[in-house]
């Protein structure tokens, strides 16, 4: 005991060596604060939002205003909730993103467990027909699906030659049906399945199992990321849809949140105050889904398109 002692004494008096942390390299400063000021520039547009959301008409007019609210107007929420049925307006959106949603992530799914694990003749000539379909843009395809859910035949009165009535216009078929399925769904499906290793599915046979059930038992919980991704962006994209509900809808009982929306905007004016009370709610259900899933949505864009 006496030998050990003087030998802890000696090591507890002995100076630990100091881990020095290396500096950062230039590159890697250069890349943080680059990558900083976009996310400022992003984040600036809605943080004027939320705070002109809490200001009054008067200090939106004036020309000394300040970025901060004199008077912080939480009332102009319950007005804005007041002006327009936006109750009835937030649950069309809903039920119209939820199945836009749930349509692309299940048949898109399928279409590209097809295209990636299953050969068949054509397979190639229809993967290149998705991809070519990326390249058309958006707004040139609003007139001929109007004219296609206009002329629905035997829908809203229209005979077997769509003539006569207004197919599905200012119905749940128009605003659903159209653009549940997307070409960039069926790829990023594609690319993912096409990732997973070949000996997943031959065990899965092994066990005798089909190929609807190792598609749906196997294949698919392994895609986790890129369900995600394309659910997050689906009800993204239906959530904030403006144009199309628009055309094909003429009563307030099928109107979403960003027609609605168009309210506080008149010939007399805008009211600031309410459009930014109403923007800011219709915001926070995306950011929302966005921070509980951005795990897998970044990790679904970081991986996508790697084979």
């Amino acid at each position: 005991m006496a030998t050990t002692e003087p030998r802890e004494r000696a090591a507890a008096r002995t100076p630990r060596p100091v881990t020095r942390r290396r500096p950062l390299p230039a590159g890697r400063i250069a890349l943080y604060a680059t990558l900083s000021v976009i996310s400022l520039l992003m984040v600036v547009p809605f943080v004027w939002m939320v705070l002109t959301s809490l200001k009054t008409p008067v200090e939106i007019a004036s020309q000394d205003a300040g970025l901060l609210p004199e008077h912080w107007e939480f009332g102009n929420y319950a007005d804005a909730l007041r002006a327009a049925p936006f109750a009835t307006y937030a649950r069309n959106s809903f039920i119209i993103a939820f199945s836009h949603t749930v349509l692309n992530v299940v048949v898109a799914s399928m279409a590209g467990y097809a295209l990636a694990r299953i050969r068949f003749r054509g397979s190639e000539v229809i993967f290149y027909l998705f991809i070519a379909a990326l390249m058309i843009p958006t707004y040139t395809k609003v007139l001929p699906e109007f004219l296609i859910v206009r002329f629905m035949p035997l829908a809203g009165g229209n005979d077997l030659f769509g003539q006569g009535g207004s197919g599905w216009l200012d119905s749940w078929w128009a605003l659903i049906v159209p653009g549940a399925v997307t070409p960039f769904a069926v790829f990023l499906f594609r690319q993912f399945y096409l990732d997973l290793p070949v000996e997943l599915e031959e065990a899965a046979r092994l066990d005798g199992l089909g190929e609807f059930r190792i598609y749906a038992r196997i294949m698919t919980p392994q895609v986790k990321p890129a369900l995600t991704t394309v659910a997050l962006l689906t009800f993204e994209s239906s959530w904030n849809n403006f144009l199309w509900p628009l055309l094909v809808t003429r009563t307030d009982s099928l109107r979403v949140i960003q027609v609605g929306l168009s309210v506080f905007k008149t010939e007399n004016g805008t009211q600031w105050h309410l459009l930014m009370a109403g923007t800011t709610l219709a915001t926070l259900p995306m950011v929302v889904l966005f921070l509980i899933g951005q795990r897998y949505f970044v990790q679904g864009f970081a991986t996508a398109g790697l084979k």
